[in-house]
């Protein structure tokens, strides 16, 4: 077992400073390089204010408002749809353009709507101001992608796990403050919520105003506008891996109904599920994704997490009747061995995202990879409420033969996709 290193006393401070960094390093405790640490810095400040308005919203609309719940969920949805459409255009303009400032665009755009939030007295005020905030949002996705595909350099799936790692720790601590304000319970509570989310975004534009400024990559002059788009390989496995993705809304949105509606199981089980769950994604996500380089390792990946997913739910579903110990101490292996097949997913998922998209139009196959992320959540709430939480025991387990499907479909995508590109498995 590795040790943190020692310095004697004649060391300088610089030298227990330097040492310290290269065990971080080694660890994969902290990012090698600057540019990598102000972008992670940049996306922990980023989803700390967003998860903690996502977890608000409702009763902000609700109870500032004064909207219905019908209209809360209609206007999220519309804000949701549109923020669909943006992610394409936007990511081929940060190619074109740049992805660092179109970035720090949408970061802009997104502290100005959110702070309107605050004036919204309607219903069409309420949906154009998380509308906006939604299409920045994703276009800031689309943008992103370059600059961590460029950033990554050769590490590109370790990069990108450690980003996952930093951005689940912020949301806990989004959630944290959440709890806080909906505790709390009053208008000022929610309004001091919205301003710190506005807040966070000029904070993070901060940060990444900081980073050096990416130039375009030159694209062939043969090729078409809107390559992603007629990417049939890529679109398939942008298809499937939004499939696959659904599984992140099986224990955030699945479980706790499962636990309450069908189990005996107390209701605190849910909170320790999804602590259990952020704990072993913080901790094992870059060791997951070490050794995952090139599409057919990918694919194999996404493979084993569509087991995974099968056998952790089939688990769950057996909770059902048994005494609350039993059901505990069941959901909780079930718990375990599905999210170490998020975290083979994950690590594939990213993998394949960059590996399969030219290097000069990331922005806009980032888009296309968005926009499947974006209709995976917009399905899965209904998708999961009629087959887990209506359905029962099998649904849960059709539900895990989807995933499995998916996942033993992705590897002849994979190769479909090599016969146009290099995805070999070797470092670039």
């Amino acid at each position: 077992m590795s040790q943190a290193p020692t310095t004697s006393t004649n060391s300088t401070s610089g030298e227990i400073s330097d040492a310290h960094q290269s065990w971080l390093v080694q660890r994969g405790l902290l990012l090698e390089s600057g540019p990598q640490r102000k972008l992670a810095l940049a996306g922990f400040v980023n989803q700390l204010g967003t998860a903690a308005f996502l977890a608000t919203v409702p009763l902000y609309a609700l109870r500032v408002i004064h909207l219905s719940i019908g209209q809360v969920g209609l206007g999220l949805s519309i804000a949701a749809v549109v923020g669909l459409i943006a992610g394409i255009p936007v990511g081929h303009l940060a190619d074109r353009r740049g992805p660092r400032d179109i970035f720090l665009m949408t970061l802009l755009i997104q502290a100005l709507s959110m702070t309107s939030l605050l004036l919204a007295h309607s219903f069409w005020a309420f949906v154009l101001a998380v509308a906006v905030t939604d299409l920045a949002g994703s276009s800031g996705g689309a943008a992103r992608g370059p600059m961590i595909r460029r950033f990554g350099g050769d590490e590109v799936p370790k990069f990108r796990s450690y980003l996952r790692s930093v951005a689940m720790l912020a949301s806990t601590f989004g959630a944290m403050a959440a709890g806080a304000v909906m505790q709390i319970d009053t208008d000022t509570a929610y309004r001091a919520l919205i301003l710190g989310n506005g807040l966070t975004f000029l904070g993070s534009a901060a940060v990444l105003v900081k980073l050096p400024r990416l130039e375009p990559l030159a694209s062939p002059r043969d090729e078409g506008r809107w390559i992603a788009l007629k990417d049939k390989p890529y679109v398939a496995f942008v298809v499937l891996d939004g499939i696959m993705w659904i599984q992140s809304e099986v224990l955030s949105y699945a479980l706790p109904l499962w636990v309450v509606l069908h189990t005996e199981a107390p209701r605190w089980f849910v909170g320790l599920a999804i602590a259990v769950n952020t704990v072993m994604v913080v901790f094992l996500q870059i060791r997951t994704s070490r050794g995952i380089k090139g599409g057919t390792i990918a694919g194999q990946a996404v493979r084993r997490a569509g087991l995974a997913f099968l056998m952790g739910m089939s688990v769950i579903a057996t909770a059902s009747g048994l005494p609350g110990w039993a059901a505990v101490t069941i959901m909780m292996t079930g718990v375990a061995v599905h999210t170490v097949g998020s975290l083979w997913h994950a690590a594939g998922s990213l993998e394949l995202r960059f590996r399969l998209a030219p290097a000069h139009a990331q922005g806009q196959y980032s888009g296309v990879f968005g926009m499947g992320m974006g209709l995976c959540y917009v399905v899965a709430p209904s998708l999961l409420g009629l087959l887990c939480v209506t359905w029962g025991t099998p649904g849960w387990l059709l539900m895990g033969a989807v995933f499995v499907v998916s996942g033993v479909a992705m590897p002849y995508v994979i190769q479909w996709a090599g016969r146009s590109r290099e995805i070999a498995d070797s470092a670039e």
